[in-house]
């Protein structure tokens, strides 16, 4: 879900600009779709929108079902794709995706949902298809509660990157496209000034036993691309002892069996080494800087949709059942 914050600050701006708007959710999925329950999509007044829940083949429709729901001023659910009502519309994949349409009259729960994900904290968003308005919970998981709909927001993913060489500087734009922020540490003077033309957070490392300097949570990956591997240790070492949901280092086998050995001798537990990937990346003997950038980047955006797909249903579970009226 990197769209959330981004529709979800369209949302914002819309409604701070005196516009109506909607939020429209997919509750359930029959088959195969492109997006799961919890995804958003929102819509202003005007038919401006952000985001979107298929390949294109329902859009025009979501944002005219939209501008009727915020003309009627109540929220409601519709279906499409088979077994649908809606006969003019058919999904290609031949699936079904159920749609929650809801009237936003105001910013209150968007606020405190985006307040929530920039202080790097799980928020519930609880939207009602009758009475009530849209409220921001602490716990929840995404799908119906009673005629309730509930969306599992999670902090967005966030990149530690330590090393230097081209692949760091790949694997920061690549990120950047998909809307990932990354903090970078680099002890290579070149590659920080390179990288001060981007959004990463940049710090130059001066000492082998310097701290990394940025905070590292649950939902933080860390990858390190250091050639001279005397940088490595108490950097790894330091995000190994934290929550970072995933810790990549590149080099080959010999090169980690070597990295293991020194953090053992640094005193991290057998337990915490054990977490690295390494290698590192989803394609085997990248070479080039691009490709191993996509290849790490790959694996990251993977591990993170692990963590936050937990609650997801398996379509075939779901095939046959209708989200409440």
């Amino acid at each position: 879900m990197f769209d959330a914050p981004r529709i979800l600050s369209f949302l914002q701006e819309t409604l701070r600009q005196g516009q109506p708007a909607c939020l429209v959710t997919v509750t359930d999925v029959t088959g195969a779709s492109v997006r799961n329950p919890g995804a958003h999509m929102a819509v202003a007044a005007d038919g401006s929108f952000a985001g979107s829940l298929s390949g294109g083949c329902i859009e025009r429709a979501v944002v005219s079902e939209a501008l009727a729901a915020m003309e009627a001023g109540a929220p409601h659910c519709i279906a499409y794709g088979a077994g649908s009502p809606i006969i003019d519309i058919r999904l290609p994949c031949g699936g079904r995706v159920d749609l929650l349409f809801t009237p936003i009259a105001d910013t209150a729960a968007v606020d405190a949902l985006l307040i929530r994900l920039a202080a790097r904290e799980v928020a519930v968003l609880s939207l009602p298809t009758g009475e009530g308005v849209p409220l921001v919970l602490d716990a929840g998981e995404t799908g119906w509660q009673d005629k309730t709909f509930l969306v599992r927001h999670h902090p967005p993913l966030r990149l530690v990157i330590a090393g230097h060489g081209g692949t760091v500087e790949a694997l920061v734009r690549q990120s950047e496209a998909l809307g990932i922020a990354c903090h970078v540490a680099t002890p290579d003077a070149d590659l920080a000034e390179a990288l001060s033309a981007t959004h990463a957070d940049v710090r130059r490392l001066m000492r082998l036993d310097e701290a990394l300097g940025f905070a590292l949570d649950g939902w933080t990956a860390a990858a390190f691309f250091f050639h001279d591997h005397d940088w490595e240790t108490a950097l790894l070492a330091e995000v190994l002892g934290s929550s970072a949901f995933y810790v990549g280092a590149m080099g080959s086998r010999a090169t980690h069996a070597g990295r293991m050995g020194l953090l053992q001798d640094a005193g991290v537990p057998e337990g915490a080494i054990a977490r690295i990937v390494a290698p590192i990346g989803l394609i085997p003997s990248s070479r080039d800087p691009e490709t191993l950038a996509l290849s790490v980047l790959a694996q990251v955006v993977d591990s993170y949709n692990e963590i936050i797909g937990a609650q997801f249903p398996n379509a075939a579970a779901v095939a046959g059942e209708v989200s409440p009226a």
